[in-house]
């Protein structure tokens, strides 16, 4: 049984539950729910979600899932149907975002996730910038619509090369960052070529553009320029989306020359490369970004200061030169106006403290402990998962399974076992080569929960292999 048709039965049933029990009666605990059928505590969680967006059940923190007034009654429930007549075939499809955004129940292993996890992050060191911010002059006005100066010419630096602040825009995180850029970049319809593996929130957010992607092959030192080339010539495409640093989700690192190859692959077909510098951060030398080498107006880069500080801290910068700048400037300024001030201003004062370079010191560290506690665990419990490399620094490791293992009924079978992992199969925006994983070492409690997590993956992939 596939997860989705588990949530669709276990929802099934919680309803007749609570069309006997009638309004204001509390559901069986989801610990109970799990116990009479045998199922995972994200299957059930995400079975009462479905009771609840119906409005039969409203869920209290700590107290359980009770019943509505509403339950078992479809009268003044209002028909939403002409809506899908309205909206035509425009879909977002947010599903693979939302799975990695995704938080795990209470007693799961957190194999997954993109975020340091709370005890690594600089909350008191953030609350201590964030209140010394709203206390400068005009830290409530607006701001200059691309973005404080101050705050462009630090990321400019760090883009290094001739970048100056004037080729910054301040934006609201790096997804909000590739939003800009796929639709200040390309048209609707038109294709924008992307390394395969990669990120699912990038093939998202080309597919709501109306971008068709198209995959490029890679090996261990990144996107192969060859490829790239004969992808240009054969799609006609003028953006190529990557990351060529530590690359979600193999951790691949392009060296200096293949960057230049890249360069000269993309300024050749006259293209664009969005470079997405996610992880500068998140390793303790980064190499020079491709920004910093280009001289022609090829390279939009992106970097963020939300993976290495705060999932709130939605701030990001976007750098390019030309008509391509004043388009996403543009974008900009019509979808949000600006980033608001005060988030701009806190980022300007950790980033300018001893906050900031003691914070990259201690996740580095973190990063290295982790990381090999992971790969050790894997050849120790999985000797049968290789890794594709062991990165430099990033938060993942991507796995090879066994080219008989059924990816998707391991995925179930470890969340039945208490361990979420990602599926190889979201990071594909083609057929996948063969069963992977990724496996995150950032999100667990501490090592010991890493170890768990792993001891419990190898009881599930044991579980399908003997079934």
């Amino acid at each position: 049984m596939n997860n989705d048709s588990s949530i669709v039965q276990i929802a099934a049933i919680l309803r007749e539950e609570a069309d006997r029990l009638g309004p204001g009666a509390r559901l069986p605990s989801s610990r109970e729910i799990m116990r009479r059928h045998n199922v995972s505590p994200v299957t059930v969680s995400r079975a009462i979600g479905q009771l609840a967006a119906e409005g039969r059940v409203v869920t209290r923190p700590g107290s359980g899932a009770f019943v509505t007034g509403r339950a078992g009654s479809t009268q003044d429930v209002p028909d939403l149907s002409w809506q899908t007549v309205a909206l035509g075939d425009r879909v977002v499809d947010e599903g693979p975002v939302s799975v990695l955004l995704g938080a795990a129940p209470e007693g799961v292993v957190p194999l997954t996730g993109g975020y340091l996890r709370p005890g690594l992050r600089p909350d008191k060191q953030l609350a201590a910038a964030a209140a010394r911010a709203v206390r400068r002059p005009d830290a409530w006005a607006m701001p200059p619509l691309t973005g404080l100066r101050e705050l462009r010419r630090w990321f400019a630096t760090q883009a290094g090369g001739d970048v100056t602040d004037a080729d910054a825009l301040v934006v609201s995180g790096g997804q909000a960052a590739l939003t800009h850029a796929f639709r200040a970049l390309a048209a609707p319809g038109t294709p924008i070529l992307v390394e395969t593996p990669t990120y699912p929130g990038a093939l998202s957010a080309a597919k709501a553009a109306g971008l068709r992607a198209t995959a490029v092959p890679m090996d261990r030192d990144g996107v192969r320029p060859e490829l790239l080339a004969e992808a240009f010539a054969v799609t006609g495409a003028r953006v190529f989306f990557c990351q060529p640093t530590l690359h979600n989700p193999t951790g691949a690192t392009l060296p200096p020359e293949r960057r230049e190859q890249v360069l000269e692959v993309a300024r050749a077909a006259g293209a664009f490369v969005v470079e997405d510098d996610f992880a500068r951060y998140l390793t303790p030398q980064p190499p020079a970004s491709l920004a910093s080498m280009d001289r022609h107006g090829t390279v939009v880069h992106i970097v963020s200061l939300t993976k290495i500080l705060s999932p709130s801290m939605r701030v990001a910068a976007v750098i390019a030169r030309g008509p391509a700048a004043h388009r996403l400037r543009a974008s900009q300024l019509v979808e949000s106006f600006f980033v608001a001030r005060p988030l701009q201003e806190t980022a300007l004062e950790f980033v300018g403290s001893p906050a900031w370079r003691r914070h990259l010191a201690a996740v580095h560290a973190e990063i290295a402990a982790r990381r090999d506690a992971l790969a050790a665990a894997l050849a120790e419990r999985m000797p049968e998962a290789e890794p594709h490399l062991l990165p430099a620094g990033g938060m993942h490791l991507w796995v090879r399974l066994p080219a008989d293992v059924d990816e998707t009924a391991l995925v179930e079978a470890a969340r039945r076992n208490g361990v979420l992992v990602s599926p190889g199969r979201l990071y594909y925006p083609s057929e996948p080569p063969g069963p992977r994983m990724r496996l995150t070492h950032m999100a667990a409690a501490h090592v010991s929960e890493l170890r768990e997590g792993v001891r419990r993956l190898a009881e599930a992939m044991a579980t399908i292999a003997g079934s």
